[in-house]
């Protein structure tokens, strides 16, 4: 049963970092640290924090809202975290965050949602090793609520910790409203066509699994370089049309209680309720999952009719799922940490920024409020990232390395040097 009545106070506990007790395989590298969020009344759980690792500096990771998170999930996020930043040459270390809460029930009561994220902030201020920015269910106002109560705890806004993602008119960088991760995402596939010629955006099909923050984002500028966007869905609809959605029409869906419900325009297919995932087996030449964690498994391996795809969403799949489709199915699989850093770069030039006023100047100088800096940085990360790897992969042709298991490599060494940064 969900819960509905917010606790006036939450406390992070620490949790023992050993590996899943149901498993007897140890994990090959544990998190640094692990907590519970707790009603201290009660003693019922109300989130999970992870810090991965802080080799490159605090842990910095989205803080998202869900039903029936767990632990696990968190861990394996967190992990996720640690090599994007790293691989991204960013002083920061990997971590992440759950409040086990329907975000469906923040409609119930007013300001419901926010009495929880002052909570949580409460919670996990004595964690001055993590640093929360948005992510599914969460936006750029509940990160300048978690920034606030810091400030008001530190008596210092120049703080750098708690939170990052924040509005513009608080000093912050609004990752979701600039639409960054999905300019990452954009930066890959544009990158592709730069280096293979057989690769063109303009005409492409593309099929997009949750058109949420991310998925509208790269929709768009997908679209506007004349890609067509045949399908799209979110927890409520999956569309197909093999002449294309209307993007404009999908965008103002999206907005409604209804979403992609109550989409007007010409389908193909239509999907709903348990059925939504179907839209990932749909024919295109670039799959976007933009959701949950294991969107693409083993048990639709087999049916996917894409070219190439590109990982929105965090661990959208496993690494013997991408081996599978990667030498059996010839469909290769842009790792997440890799093309989706868009918006954990902009958190990192927010966090400098509050920190040092001569970087602020420098970034604002670029024009566009500091967005153009903060774009050109990320095309340039993910960019040079795209080329460094398939150089390596060339190299090393015929040594069965998947593309996740080279940006693994590369994260990993970066990892190992945090003395190297690209701000």
């Amino acid at each position: 049963m969900s819960k509905v009545k917010i606790p006036e106070k939450l406390v992070a506990e620490p949790l023992s970092t050993e590996g899943n007790p149901r498993h007897f395989a140890p994990a090959d590298q544990p998190p640094q640290n692990k907590y519970q969020v707790v009603d201290p009344k009660t003693g019922d759980v109300w989130g999970y924090v992870v810090i991965d690792n802080t080799r490159r500096g605090p842990g910095l990771g989205g803080i998202r809202i869900a039903a029936d998170l767990s632990v696990w999930e968190i861990m394996r996020l967190a992990r996720t975290m640690t090599l994007k930043n790293s691989a991204a040459n960013l002083p920061f270390g990997g971590a992440k965050s759950g409040i086990a809460f329907d975000p469906n029930d923040f409609g119930r009561a007013k300001g419901m949602k926010q009495d929880l994220i002052g909570a949580f902030a409460e919670a996990i201020f004595p964690i001055d090793s993590y640093i929360s920015a948005p992510d599914m269910s969460t936006d750029e106002n509940d990160t300048q609520r978690i920034f606030q109560y810091n400030t008001d705890m530190l008596g210092d806004p120049h703080h750098g910790r708690g939170a990052a993602g924040r509005p513009f008119a608080k000093g912050g960088v609004p990752i979701d409203k600039w639409g960054l991760t999905g300019h990452s995402l954009y930066s890959s596939i544009k990158t592709l066509e730069d280096i293979d010629p057989n690769f063109q955006i303009k005409g492409a099909r593309v099929v997009i699994q949750g058109f949420g923050n991310v998925g509208a984002s790269i929709g768009n500028k997908l679209a506007e370089e004349g890609a067509l966007i045949v399908g799209a869905s979110d927890v409520n609809a999956a569309l197909w049309c093999s002449k294309g959605l209307q993007v404009r029409e999908l965008n103002q869906a999206r907005s409604n209680t209804k979403g992609l419900g109550s989409y007007r325009g010409q389908v193909d297919k239509r999907f709903f309720n348990g059925n939504v995932s179907r839209l990932l087996e749909a024919p295109c030449d670039i799959l976007i999952p933009a959701a949950r964690p294991d969107a693409i498994t083993a048990r639709n391996a087999d049916r996917l009719m894409c070219g190439k795809i590109f990982q929105a969403a965090n661990t959208p799949s496993n690494k013997m799922t991408e081996y599978y489709l990667e030498n059996r199915r010839k469909i290769l699989s842009y790792t997440d940490f890799i093309v989706n850093c868009g918006g954990v770069i902009g958190c990192a030039v927010e966090v400098k920024m509050t920190q040092d006023e001569s970087y602020r100047e420098r970034v604002m100088a670029m024009g566009n409020h500091g967005r153009t800096y903060v774009e050109n940085l990320i095309f340039e990360t993910v960019s040079r990232n795209i080329l460094t790897i398939t150089k390596r992969l060339k190299e090393r042709a015929g040594k069965d390395i998947t593309f996740r298991e080279e940006a693994t490599r590369l994260a990993e060494e970066r990892l190992g040097k945090p003395e190297e940064y690209c701000l």
